[in-house]
């Protein structure tokens, strides 16, 4: 096919879309108005289509233009990516790398990862997103995330997975619960209590329900939350009881709470990481991706000892 702009149009075209102004997105790729606004006229000619509604007031993008915009942000990422393979030394470059994380991961498998790659690569711009899993997932799938921390039960087959750890689930109830005296609880215990469960759309409802189906477990669900941070909450609020992966017990954050494993089905969930499949991932993005396997190989050998 003939193309009949150049990467500099490009350019100014994802500067638009990024700054929403035409007096600001001339400036920042050194053109004057007039010149910078033949230039936009130039591409949507080429590609027959409207990419911007300007008004007096703002410039949004028009549908054809948001679609633009995201297939392209990935092409010249991907050329960016390329560039700086090629002329090396990532660390020292204001480069970017964007990890998706699902939330309960951030601070129980990520901070210190991060910590690590701070430390290293200084220069370097860390953009997490933290989401549910779908959301993860999505963000991986589309480009806009170089790499993602989610479940395994999320998956599809344009992804390869990369297992880090996996982690049993437990019932985190308070200390004075009678549940809290037990050294292991079947699921089918909990029908005696109000139990609070996440979203059907969490990662870890997925897994759970999976799971159960089929057994004769019966949970009585007295509340629904989005996230396990506000499920634990309502434990120690003295609401009821929650299945929760034992990550999420870890450290002083609910020192009134304890995890009791849970049996009869033993349920644990795979953590990993993903990455879309058939894209090389750049230096930066790379260096960063190898670090959480470092990490979690270094875990697992320390547990071993």
């Amino acid at each position: 096919m003939n193309i009949h702009f150049d990467l500099n149009d490009l350019v100014a075209f994802r500067a638009l879309a990024d700054l929403g102004s035409f007096r600001k997105a001339a400036t920042s790729v050194h053109l004057s108005q007039p010149a910078y606004s033949r230039r936009i006229e130039k591409l949507e000619r080429a590609l027959g289509v409207r990419l911007i509604e300007r008004t007096t007031r703002r410039v949004t993008l028009t549908a054809a233009g948001r679609e633009f915009d995201r297939k392209m942000r990935v092409l010249l990422d991907d050329l960016d990516n390329a560039l700086l393979g090629i002329r090396g030394d990532p660390g020292t470059r204001g480069d970017r790398v964007t990890l998706a994380c699902v939330s309960s991961h951030v601070y129980y498998c990520a901070s210190e990862v991060l910590s690590q790659y701070r430390e290293s690569h200084p220069r370097v711009q860390v953009i997490l997103v933290d989401a549910k899993s779908n959301e993860v997932l999505q963000s991986v799938l589309q480009g806009e995330a170089d790499f993602g921390l989610t479940f395994q039960e999320t998956l599809q087959d344009d992804v390869e997975f990369t297992p880090l750890v996996a982690e049993r689930f437990v019932v985190a109830c308070r200390r004075d619960h009678p549940l809290a005296r037990k050294r292991r609880v079947r699921w089918s215990d909990l029908a005696e209590y109000a139990y609070i469960a996440v979203a059907r759309t969490s990662g870890n409802r997925l897994i759970i329900d999976r799971s159960l189906a089929g057994t004769d477990v019966r949970l009585r669900i007295a509340y629904e939350v989005q996230t396990g941070a506000t499920a634990l909450r309502l434990v120690e609020a003295g609401l009821g009881v929650a299945a929760v992966p034992e990550m999420a017990m870890a450290g002083q954050a609910y020192a009134s709470l304890v995890g009791v494993p849970l049996v009869e089905p033993e349920i644990s969930r795979m953590t990993g990481l993903i990455r879309r499949r058939g894209r090389a991932l750049s230096a930066s993005a790379q260096h960063l991706f190898d670090l959480f396997k470092a990490s979690a190989a270094h875990a697992g050998s320390s547990e071993s000892d």
